[in-house]
């Protein structure tokens, strides 16, 4: 891949943006790209780690160049928003590991994560109304359920900078490290993940995310499926005998 550098693992698939001279902006190569790695994990589940590098830069927005072009067949398009959606949907527990900027549609790609870490030189932004678009692939109903309406909106409409501390008291990420400890931090907390039913990590996901109105429905079908589960039959004995110990 041109744009992105690919480090699979066991149980995790570490993909890093690799566009520096272009402070990994979203390019419609990057798009492609993403979407062959969403593919690939939609075919074989695994963890994923996503991150921009070791030049303090996570993604610095869309291509402005390509989105100058873009007419109203490419907004409907959802080029973005399309990819996205589908990060989001992926089977297992994703996480964005973010230093330096994450501007535009690189703030909204770290949103479609699970889950998003960050460094003490990291800071989010939509500046699209600025630029005489609004943030399109995510940001106006991704993020007032991240951190409430009234501080999404704060953010959509004035175009300022979230810096790290900010975003981790509003709970847009859950820790804030060195920048020599992101990727550290990133692989320590899929770790723990790691170490739970991979089949329960999916279905939890599928809870987290369902639709307002359908989440005991969704619980009920899951934990019913759980309790079949041989793994849960196992996890559970040994955690007995443990105890008895």
């Amino acid at each position: 891949m041109a744009s992105l550098l690919i480090d699979e693992r066991p149980d995790r698939l570490v993909v890093t943006l690799d566009r520096p001279e272009k402070r990994n902006a979203i390019d419609a190569d990057l798009v492609a790209e993403l979407h062959a790695v969403c593919a690939e994990l939609e075919a074989k589940p695994k963890l994923l780690l996503l991150t921009g590098g070791a030049d303090g830069i996570f993604a610095g927005g869309a291509d402005i160049a390509q989105l100058r072009e873009r007419r109203r067949a490419d907004a409907l398009a959802a080029i973005n928003q399309g990819l996205f959606a589908r990060i989001l949907k992926l089977p297992l527990p994703t996480i964005a590991a973010v230093d330096g900027p994450a501007l535009g549609g690189g703030a909204e790609l770290s949103y479609a994560c699970d889950l998003r870490i960050c460094t003490d030189r990291a800071f989010f932004g939509q500046p699209e109304a600025r630029l005489g678009i609004l943030a399109g692939a995510g940001a106006t109903y991704r993020l007032p359920r991240l951190i409430g309406e009234g501080l999404a909106k704060d953010l959509l409409f004035t175009g300022r900078r979230m810096a790290a501390d900010e975003a981790l008291r509003s709970g847009l990420v859950s820790r804030v490290v060195a920048p020599s400890e992101l990727l550290a931090t990133a692989h320590g907390i899929l770790d723990e993940i790691a170490k739970s039913s991979m089949l329960a990590l999916r279905l939890t996901k599928l809870a987290v995310d369902a639709p307002e109105g359908a989440h005991p429905h969704i619980e009920l079908a899951s934990q019913a499926v759980l309790f079949e589960d041989e793994e849960k039959y196992q996890r559970m004995t040994a955690f007995l005998e443990r105890k008895k110990s």
